[in-house]
């Protein structure tokens, strides 16, 4: 597996979209650092990108790469080498390669500025980690989605729906929610429907850390209430680990009985 990851991350490295990417990043933060030049509303504003960016660009990213190295796989697959090795390597690959992009783009300008200061490097290490997590938990589900569905089309499909539904539409859905039994106790739907969104509880995980939960009416100060305690963190962290943990092991189960 390693010899198959270090290609595919060698490879991925050399492509113009990755380089891309990190470039996005690194354009977008030196000019919050410029404009803005305080490190809260700096993370503010990248939270809102990483949000709605990292989710869509693993997704794609992940489709397109599966469907583009489809052939290759094939090839290795009638080597004498695990199946799991194959797909775990060409996806550990992908991953990694997304993910420095990240930490590169948004760390380099803030550490070479100076800005961060004592009380937001907490702040910033946890908006980085919650980047990561979506990273993670998006291109795997991007593999999944490309295992799925031998058609390109729908797959590119039903990435972006995915990407639409986590995003934006569920959400939408949430608010409905809450203003429709506004009248009934709503902590524990609150809960429930916040971690079946690795997206909300990223949102959530930097913004109680950020102490501005308040500015959030109603609904911030339920989360304050659930989540905003050392136990809250270690259940949005659960939370995410089960994110990450249940759909690698259903990519292993579909690599597996994967006909080609």
């Amino acid at each position: 597996m390693l010899k198959i990851f270090k290609y595919s991350l060698l490879d991925m490295i050399r492509n113009r979209w990755i380089f891309s990417y990190m470039l996005f990043f690194l354009l977008i933060t030196t000019g919050m650092v410029i404009l803005n030049g305080h490190p809260t509303k700096v993370i503010i504003s990248l939270t809102n990108i990483i949000l709605a960016l990292t989710p869509l660009v693993g997704l794609l990213f992940g489709v397109m790469y599966y469907y583009n190295s489809k052939e290759f796989i094939e090839l290795l697959l009638t080597q004498p080498v695990s199946r799991r090795s194959v797909f775990s390597g060409i996806y550990f690959g992908l991953c990694t390669s997304l993910c420095l992009s990240l930490i590169v783009g948004i760390a380099l300008p803030l550490v070479i500025s100076g800005i961060l200061t004592t009380a937001t490097i907490k702040s910033f290490c946890i908006l980085i980690a919650m980047g990561l997590a979506l990273t993670i938990i998006f291109s795997l589900m991007a593999f999944l989605i490309a295992l799925k569905f031998n058609n390109k089309i729908v797959g590119f499909g039903v990435a972006l729906f995915a990407w639409f539904f986590f995003a934006i539409l569920y959400d939408g859905v949430f608010l409905i929610l809450l203003y429709i039994f506004k009248d009934y106790p709503l902590e524990n739907m609150t809960l429930a429907m916040t971690l079946l969104n690795p997206v909300d509880l990223a949102r959530i995980m930097v913004i109680l850390n950020l102490d501005i939960s308040a500015m959030m009416g109603y609904t911030g100060a339920v989360l304050q209430k659930l989540l905003g305690s050392q136990i809250g963190a270690l259940l949005i962290v659960a939370a995410l680990a089960l994110w990450i943990s249940v759909p690698y092991w259903r990519f292993l189960r579909l690599s597996k009985i994967k006909d080609f």
